[in-house]
């Protein structure tokens, strides 16, 4: 009997499996320590986008966590095409992870004798906010009483599945009856939320914080989109009230793309819609995603219909 791939498939140990059977061990430090480095990278019509890009940032992240997962680059992207190829997915959120891995030495607590691994999934592509939510306007909580994971003690750069922060900000936005969160730090600048980054545009000039964030691919293609578009960009520190005096707020993710801010706690953009560069970023950031430039096809198992 041939096995159901359609609510998406995983890579583990080598074998494709459908996704409801993808497992790792109970003493894996992924699962004890969240030792995790991971990356996504969006499936859309067919083709991942931008696929080497996040290669990139995922080999970097590895060596920031100081984890060899015994593959090349070359095997880790041929795991990726046979498991989304399996998948038959043509739209999908797709996951690459390495594993800190179980001990090797049964009760060592030395993360060096631990057995580093890879393994990845897919799933039907994921919106890390709503459609809907981005087509109304993103509605925020930044609070001023859960802040960011300082830097010098998670590495925002490496992705990682150290969530305690953002976990305790969504529940606090729920409870509000808002969309999501973003975080400042300590100091109190702007960072990140949980799978997105945030810029602020204020007259021609588009601003994204410099710390304390993963620096998105995603990210990268807004800025070259705002660039493009003649608006000048820059990367760095992003004080609370130089958000919230914004003409227009925005946020960028690999699950929707741009995502339009109409709310940040009280206050207000774009008379509580979404504003028109934010707009007219994130139907750029669509049509790029088809962009052949920045495509790498996959090769199905079975044609589409």
């Amino acid at each position: 009997m041939s096995k159901d791939f359609s609510d998406g498939a995983a890579w583990i140990r080598g074998t494709i499996v459908p996704i409801a059977e993808a497992t790792i061990g109970v003493t894996d430090w992924a699962l004890t320590h969240s030792d995790v480095t991971y990356d996504v990278v969006p499936v859309w019509e067919g083709a991942f986008f931008r696929l080497p890009d996040y290669l990139d940032r995922f080999e970097h992240s590895m060596q920031a966590c100081r984890m060899d997962v015994g593959l090349s680059r070359a095997e880790i992207e041929t795991a990726l095409h046979d498991m989304v190829a399996r998948s038959g997915l043509r739209a999908s959120y797709c996951a690459l992870v390495a594993a800190r891995g179980a001990p090797i030495i049964p009760g060592s607590r030395d993360p060096r004798d631990c057995a580093n691994h890879f393994y990845a999934w897919c799933v039907p592509y994921v919106h890390v906010l709503k459609p809907e939510v981005a087509e109304a306007g993103a509605r925020l909580l930044l609070p001023d009483h859960i802040h960011r994971i300082p830097d010098d003690s998670v590495n925002p750069r490496a992705k990682n599945y150290h969530w305690g922060d953002f976990t305790q900000g969504l529940f606090a936005a729920k409870d509000q009856g808002l969309d999501n969160v973003v975080l400042a730090d300590h100091a109190g600048n702007v960072t990140e939320g949980p799978g997105f980054n945030i810029f602020a545009l204020k007259g021609d000039t588009v601003v994204t914080p410099d710390r304390g964030v993963l620096e998105g691919i995603t990210r990268r293609t807004v800025l070259e989109l705002a660039r493009e578009a003649g608006l000048k960009t820059e990367i760095r520190a992003l004080p609370i009230a130089d958000l919230l005096q914004a003409d227009e707020v925005f946020l960028s993710t690999s699950g929707g793309g741009v995502i339009p801010v109409s709310q940040i706690n009280e206050r207000t953009f774009s008379n509580g819609r979404p504003g028109p560069t934010a707009t007219r970023l994130r139907a750029s950031y669509f049509d790029h995603l088809t962009d052949p430039t920045y495509r790498t096809e996959i090769t199905y198992e079975t044609a589409p219909a």
